[in-house]
C-alpha cells in the first residue's frame, strides 16, 4: 500500500477542503467569503489529481523499501484526516490576547454621519475607528450595539472583541471596546452589548485605546456564521 501514499495524501487534503467548503459556512472560519469558489475549485482539483495518482501507482511495480521513509511519510497525511473529521474553530481570545494593538492608519479627521435612530449597529472596528480618530465625535449622545467575543485584560477590566481580516485568518488584526457597568462573562462567549461611549484620551492617542463603552444591556449570543469583520 506504500505506493498509494501519495495518492492518499491528495484525497484527503482535497476531501478536507471540500468539506469545510461545501459543509454551509464553515469554511468562514478561515477565509472571507469571495474565496469560497477558489477554494471548491482547488479542493476538485486536488481530488483529481489524486484519483490519477493512485491510477498510475497502481500500475507500477511495488516498491521493495526498508527504511522508514515510506512510513514517516503517511505520517502527512494525519493533519488532513485531523482537518477533515475535526475541523478547528475560529481565532478567538487566544489569539486576540497575543497581538499588540493595532489600529487604522488613519489620521484623526471627520467621519460620516451615523444612520438615525438608537441603537445604531455598529461593528467593532468601525466603533473603534471613529471613537480614537473622528473630530466631529459622531458617537457623542448615541446608543451604539456592537458584537463580538469577550476578552479579559489582566487588570480585571473585559472587552468585547473582534477579529478583523482583509483576506484569511492568518492576516486577522484586533479590534476591540473595554465594556463598563456590566459583569465579565467567560472568555470567548460571544455578546451583543449596548451601550454609550465615553470619552477617553486625546484624539489620536494611546490613551484613547481601547474605546470604552458604557453599558446598558449585555446579552449573550451564538457565534455568528461568519466570525470575523473585514478589514
Amino acid at each position: 500500500m506504500r505506493r498509494y501514499g501519495p495518492a492518499a495524501l491528495l484525497l484527503l487534503t482535497g476531501g478536507a477542503v471540500l468539506r469545510i467548503t461545501l459543509s454551509g459556512e464553515l469554511y468562514l472560519r478561515y477565509v472571507q467569503a469571495g474565496l469560497r469558489p477558489y477554494l471548491i475549485v482547488s479542493g476538485a482539483a486536488l481530488v483529481l489529481l489524486g484519483l490519477v495518482t493512485a491510477f498510475v501507482s497502481g500500475g507500477g511495480p511495488e516498491q521493495d523499501g526498508h527504511g522508514h521513509g515510506p512510513r514517516v511519510a503517511w505520517l502527512l497525511t494525519l493533519p488532513a484526516v485531523a482537518l477533515l473529521l475535526f475541523p478547528p474553530p475560529a481565532l478567538g481570545s487566544y489569539s486576540a490576547d497575543r497581538e499588540a494593538a493595532q489600529r487604522a492608519a488613519q489620521g484623526v479627521g471627520a467621519f460620516p454621519a451615523l444612520p438615525a435612530g438608537d441603537p445604531v449597529e455598529l461593528t467593532v472596528g468601525e466603533f473603534s475607528s471613529r471613537a480614537i480618530f473622528d473630530s466631529g465625535r459622531s458617537l457623542k449622545g448615541r446608543t451604539v450595539r456592537l458584537t463580538g467575543f469577550v476578552t479579559h485584560g489582566d487588570d480585571g477590566a473585559w472587552y468585547v472583541t473582534r477579529l478583523a481580516v482583509a483576506c484569511c485568518a492568518a492576516d486577522a488584526t484586533t479590534g476591540k471596546a473595554e465594556v463598563r457597568g456590566a459583569d465579565a462573562l467567560p472568555a470567548d462567549t460571544w455578546v451583543t452589548v449596548t451601550g454609550t461611549w465615553r470619552p477617553k484620551g486625546a484624539l489620536g492617542s494611546d490613551e484613547a485605546w481601547p474605546p470604552v463603552l458604557d453599558a446598558g444591556t449585555v446579552t449573550q449570543v451564538k457565534q455568528p456564521a461568519d466570525p470575523y469583520e473585514k478589514a
